[in-house]
């Protein structure tokens, strides 16, 4: 196995970080934001008693604080899986994934995201490794959109938080949306309204995955050169992504400030319209890790016996989740892209939305 840097010819590979990626640039956008983040961290942990009572430097600490602790192992993780990933040669990745454009390859992206045991952040860099690695544009959007709140962890959560039957729905729906935009996505490439992913490799018809898998364990090392490499490979593939994150988390954590009680917002949505596109509104402002979003999701089912509305919390807060818009765009060098991630998904989960407002709820 091998990454991208060791890639004989290193013209095939378009992933910029690898090579380029504003080496020798200073990153104000990530270090600022890294240090605020810090900083925030630490007040909270060791002037705990000091600033809690304080108007707007208290929550802001207590948001960075809770989020950093929310997100830090999908954070790890992902990085972990895009330093793996780098390391697996691009024939691997897509004879796991199957051949893009087709329905076969959108069911195993769709069902991977569902699978993958990751927060929102750790999926985002995972699934833009997946494109560098030949995904087609539909199968990492499929990915993205499946992957979000539908991790194991998670959905132990939300069962225990809504019941199982509920739970389930929301999974069916998701896999849906998730099947239907990457479906979509897949539609504009061939149109020319959206690029093809510059990455896409076609695989040669006598490869045979398991022997070829086989044949390159045996010759990779597992040792702590692996590992040191691994890490570093990750750290460097992700930061373009890190940069967003830790800048989301500062945004977030500024809004916690402002407004100090997320569950407000559930005590004010019903099952109307107008409390649907305040969720829509709520979702798009305060979601930054999908692990916070799932008790006011279900408090919205609970309380505002509004399904609907937790469904458009739950989906609709990652599909218009500014990180992962901002991400796509330095991933895919295509605003276009980016801005066509909420313009596909969330019509597609409000009409959900409504229906199980109208239909199943009570």
């Amino acid at each position: 196995m091998s990454n991208c840097c060791d890639h004989p010819n290193p013209s095939d590979e378009s992933d910029e970080s690898c090579h380029s990626d504003g080496k020798g640039k200073f990153d104000w956008l990530l270090w600022v934001s890294l240090v605020i983040v810090a900083a925030a961290y630490l007040a909270h942990l060791i002037f705990h008693d000091r600033v809690v009572g304080m108007t707007f430097f208290g929550p802001f600490c207590h948001g960075t604080f809770e989020l950093m602790n929310k997100m830090w192992w999908g954070l790890i993780a992902g990085i972990l899986f895009v330093g793996l990933l780098a390391k697996i040669p691009k024939e691997f990745v897509m004879a796991v994934l199957g051949k893009g454009g087709g329905l076969k390859g959108l069911l195993r992206a769709t069902f991977a995201g569902l699978l993958l045991d990751l927060c929102s952040h750790g999926i985002l860099l995972v699934g833009l490794q997946l494109y560098r690695r030949g995904a087609s544009l539909g199968q990492m959007m499929a990915f993205l959109i499946a992957s979000p709140w539908n991790s194991m962890s998670l959905t132990i959560i939300l069962i225990s938080l809504i019941g199982w039957q509920w739970t389930v729905i929301f999974l069916v729906v998701s896999a849906v949306i998730a099947l239907v935009s990457g479906l979509i996505f897949e539609f504009l490439v061939r149109k020319n309204v959206l690029p093809a992913n510059p990455n896409t490799i076609d695989l040669q018809d006598d490869f045979r995955f398991f022997p070829e898998a086989k044949a390159s364990l045996k010759k990779t090392r597992f040792n702590g050169a692996f590992l040191i490499g691994t890490v570093r490979s990750g750290l460097s593939e992700s930061r373009m992504i890190l940069r967003w994150i830790f800048f989301g988390t500062v945004v977030a954590a500024v809004l916690r400030g402002v407004m100090p009680n997320d569950e407000t917002f559930a005590n004010w949505f019903g099952p109307s319209l107008a409390g649907l596109g305040l969720t829509l509104i709520a979702a798009t402002i305060i979601e930054v890790c999908s692990e916070g979003s799932s008790p006011i999701a279900a408090d919205l089912l609970t309380r505002g016996k509004a399904p609907g509305n937790a469904m458009t919390f739950l989906m609709a807060g990652a599909a218009t989740d500014y990180t992962e818009i901002l991400g796509l765009k330095e991933a895919t060098r295509s605003f276009k892209i980016a801005i066509f991630l909420p313009l596909v998904t969330v019509p597609q989960v409000l009409a959900v939305g409504w229906f199980l407002n109208r239909f199943a709820g009570g």
